[in-house]
């Protein structure tokens, strides 16, 4: 089944939560992101893209790959809108359309540096498993 692209949004929506018109675009939320630099759709913009139905650019951003779903952004926002829910959200969909993980087990301890938390750990088996 094909769906619109406001369709998808208002999915986005429904799977994280997330009132995205609760945003007044501080940026305090991309302001606190410490994968701000590696990210080509900040997090106040995630939640300007979902609110106008632009999700074609979110599926295709390599964002929702390098959120580190720490919730600092979640912390700083004054509105409680919660933009790593909804990259959380639109990281779902993607793995729904391609039905299947986005790594296996068998490829994530090359990926492993012994200096990593166990925190990043399961955060990983959570962000990266169905």
């Amino acid at each position: 089944m094909h769906r619109t692209e406001k369709e998808q949004a208002d999915l986005i929506r429904e799977i994280s939560g997330v009132d995205t018109r609760k945003c007044m675009k501080c940026g305090k939320c991309s302001a606190s992101c410490p994968a701000y630099d590696e990210m080509d759709i900040r997090p106040h913009q995630f939640v300007s893209y979902v609110q106008n139905g632009d999700v074609k650019a979110l599926l295709e951003s390599k964002s929702i790959w390098k959120c580190l779903s720490c919730f600092a952004c979640l912390e700083r926002c004054p509105r409680d809108v919660k933009p790593a829910k909804l990259i959380e959200a639109v990281r779902l969909m993607v793995i729904r359309q391609r039905g299947e993980d986005y790594l296996s087990p068998n490829e994530i301890p090359e990926l492993l540096d012994d200096e990593l938390p166990q925190q990043l750990l399961a955060s990983a088996f959570r962000k990266y498993r169905k």
